[in-house]
């Protein structure tokens, strides 16, 4: 056996991997946050923006399943900035509906599609990180009077998700540029995947509505009757689905995943999240005395009958009182709802933007394609090093869930190789065991590094 001198000393230890930004850091990304106007999207000091986001995301995202302290979202509150991150979310939507259609509708060939890929990505950046934070009533308050925003917005991709069934089936236009084909597929995904952020996003404002403006529980439910939709969505939910070779699916932290037929019938989250929000919206008393009953809306939400089952009773057993509550509705004509005199806030910044950037879409697809989605090999260069350091492997590997496997033992691991940053130990006696497998990659990965 070889002298255990030669070898590289263990590593750092999974604690350090839970740092992506300090706190300190994370402060300066906070304070310098401002709006974002449509037309900037994509240009240089976009990006200085976007990785930001990202890196205040994946640090909030980090913190919430480590259970250590969330200074992210404390920072968004203190600094009030809540309300900027729903505007820029808003201006998201809005270059995905207006602009990009105009763009691969054009005769625009780029060399790459990675800039455009990152404005449709910050999207879902934008919401990941409203939906880690508003899990909490202390930020759904520091909303303000933005939240009537974004729940307007949560309904309208609830809308998407209900008409989405047959987008699968929908095939790309012919005469589309190549190189766009591969980013309108990836369109397509970021849009689902905000949407479905969107329902858990709307079930912490309906879990959080008796803090917040009482605007919100009239828009909720009578303006876009929430109620209705989501029964829309126990109907059929667009997170789950069979493959060509009938392999069910379900989209589980952001990816289809195949399961076998034995658990078919376990509540996902995105299920649970809809769940949990007909409860809420059904069982509280101060909801059943606004919500406007009506044929239509009583018929519909009846129909959750059909799905309240033993196997979901025994997994949300909350549920069986909404059992009851729809057996009793069945029988009896409901109570005329009460009309509180309420001056109903409206939304505010969608129409401000769509008014201010009236009959500007074309002008504004125009000069991005000349001057941000089409960089010189320079300028896409010096961009990737930007990207390479916000998507580094030490950062991804601490969002995922699962802890590192010892690579001798394979038991759970904290120590990693401090030569070659690769492998995984969970003491130093089965480093040394396992040198002699290693030390053939560890001397090649320490050259490439």
């Amino acid at each position: 056996m070889e002298n255990s001198a030669n070898q590289p000393l263990i590593g750092s230890d999974m604690a350090e991997m839970s740092q992506i930004v300090l706190a300190s850091e994370a402060e300066l990304y906070v304070q310098a946050l401002k709006p974002n106007n449509i037309q900037d999207l994509g240009n240089a000091k976009w990006h200085v923006n976007h990785e930001h986001i990202e890196k205040l995301n994946m640090q909030a995202i980090m913190n919430a399943s480590m259970n250590t302290d969330e200074f992210v979202k404390e920072l968004l509150i203190s600094h009030e900035k809540i309300p900027i991150i729903i505007h820029d979310v808003l201006v998201s939507e809005i270059w995905r509906n207006k602009v990009l259609p105009l763009i691969l509708q054009s005769e625009f060939n780029p060399g790459t599609t990675l800039p455009m890929y990152m404005v449709l990505f910050h999207e879902v950046s934008l919401i990941s990180l409203l939906e880690t934070t508003l899990y909490y009533k202390e930020s759904c308050e520091a909303a303000g009077d933005n939240i009537i925003d974004l729940v307007d917005f949560c309904h309208r991709q609830i809308a998407y998700l209900i008409a989405r069934e047959d987008c699968d089936a929908e095939t790309t236009n012919e005469e589309t540029n190549s190189t766009l084909k591969e980013l309108i597929d990836q369109a397509e995904e970021i849009r689902f995947n905000v949407g479905v952020k969107a329902v858990s996003i709307l079930r912490y404002i309906i879990d959080h509505m008796s803090s917040l403006p009482l605007s919100v529980m009239t828009r909720i439910l009578n303006t876009h009757d929430i109620p209705v939709a989501l029964v829309q969505l126990a109907e059929r939910p667009p997170w789950i689905k069979r493959d060509k070779k009938g392999n069910l699916l379900k989209f589980i932290d952001g990816k289809w995943k195949s399961l076998p037929d034995s658990e078919r019938f376990h509540i996902t989250k995105n299920e649970g999240q809809v769940w949990l929000s007909l409860f809420h919206l059904l069982m509280d008393p101060e909801c059943r005395r606004k919500y406007e009953l009506n044929t239509y809306n009583k018929t519909q939400i009846l129909k959750l009958r059909g799905y309240l089952n033993e196997i979901l009773l025994d997994q949300i057993p909350n549920l069986i009182d909404l059992q009851r509550y729809l057996e009793h509705l069945a029988v009896v004509e409901p109570p005329m709802a009460k009309k509180d005199l309420v001056l109903e806030q409206v939304p505010e910044i969608r129409d401000k933007l769509l008014k201010e950037n009236k009959d500007m879409w074309g002008k504004i697809a125009k000069h991005q394609m000349k001057h941000c989605f089409n960089p010189s090999g320079q300028q896409l260069k010096n961009q990737a090093k930007i990207w390479a350091n916000t998507y580094s492997i030490e950062s991804l590997e601490g969002l995922i869930s699962d802890p590192p496997k010892c690579a001798n033992c394979g038991q759970s691991a904290s120590k990693r190789c401090s030569r070659c940053q690769n492998e995984w130990y969970c003491k130093r006696e089965c480093q040394v065991k396992h040198w002699s497998k290693h030390k053939v990659s560890c001397n090649l990965m320490a050259e490439k590094r």
